[in-house]
């Protein structure tokens, strides 16, 4: 049986536990509220932006550009894979590493190779671990006040890639954040852009509903090849910024698991602590009742 001593210091090492792990997740929770403002900001946008591009996506016709186009032979798929830099938020990077392993799995093939840009470092630490190939990592983004040039240089490669046949397909892997208690991994192709919803449906036409009709200037074959490329870039911002929010509430969720179990440990030790202390005194007690009775003798 432990000492009282022994007791005693695991006691006020799992109260320095619940400690840190208060404090990370006040922490977690204030970091949350601005990562969660800035990607509810964003949703709107990003829906109205895709409105309007599959508006003119179905205007302008399928093979008015390249990056509508999928490839006739897939044979380079790439991947980015948004993960994030620390752990502690319970199962939210291994869901996403699973996410891209069965994906890669699934699409795996004799002539196939994949490639990963990665954002995160525990995403990196696993392409490496796997052997796998990793053509560009942005790390410290996923967390932090996530400025839309990241998005766009890494949008800008992809694109680029793409069209010099570097890639034939290109997904983002990302976490989807559903509420406070649900992040999702998500899986979106980005190029070839797949057909863009335009949120017309059969109800509304057979309704009558009104359908705005975007006027162009100048052409819409010319703007559309300059809406694409920013369409990856959007999408990708918004993957990082649902990543970003995902983690956060995990970490906030892992923190308060953490800290009720510090609760129970506590509670559990101090009542072994409190029998060992009775079995002590008792023990000393009989110590005294003896030693007495023998005196007597």
């Amino acid at each position: 049986m432990a000492t009282l001593k022994d007791i005693q210091l695991k006691i006020s090492a799992v109260k320095k536990t619940r400690q840190i792990t208060k404090a990370m997740n006040m922490v977690a929770a204030s970091r949350l509220r601005g990562a969660q403002s800035g990607m509810e900001a964003f949703r709107p946008f990003a829906g109205k932006f895709a409105e309007v591009l599959g508006s003119l996506a179905e205007r302008a016709g399928e093979e008015t550009n390249p990056l509508l186009v999928p490839k006739e032979e897939v044979k380079n798929i790439h991947v980015v894979l948004c993960t994030s830099d620390r752990g502690l938020c319970g199962g939210f990077n291994a869901n996403l590493i699973e996410k891209a392993a069965a994906f890669m799995k699934e699409k795996a093939g004799a002539d196939i190779a994949f490639s990963l840009t990665n954002f995160g470092k525990k995403g990196r630490d696993w392409c490496r671990k796997e052997n796998l190939q990793i053509d560009s990592e942005h790390l410290g983004v996923v967390g932090t006040t996530i400025p839309f040039s990241i998005a766009s240089t890494a949008g800008k490669t992809l694109v680029d890639a793409f069209l010099a046949d570097t890639y034939d397909e290109v997904y983002i892997i990302y976490a989807e954040f559903v509420s406070m208690a649900r992040q999702i991994p998500g899986l979106q192709q980005l190029l070839p852009i797949p057909p863009i919803e335009t949120g017309e449906t059969e109800e509304s036409e057979a309704a009558g509903a009104y359908l705005p009709e975007h006027i162009c200037e100048p052409s819409t074959d010319a703007l559309l090849g300059d809406m694409l490329p920013k369409n990856v870039y959007v999408q990708i911002y918004s993957a990082l910024l649902e990543t970003s929010t995902s983690e956060h509430a995990a970490r906030m969720m892992a923190m308060d698991n953490a800290t009720k179990a510090c609760n129970d440990m506590l509670e559990n030790l101090t009542l072994v602590y409190n029998k060992a202390r009775q079995a002590a005194i008792t023990a000393e007690l009989m110590d005294i009742v003896g030693g007495a009775e023998a005196l007597k003798g």
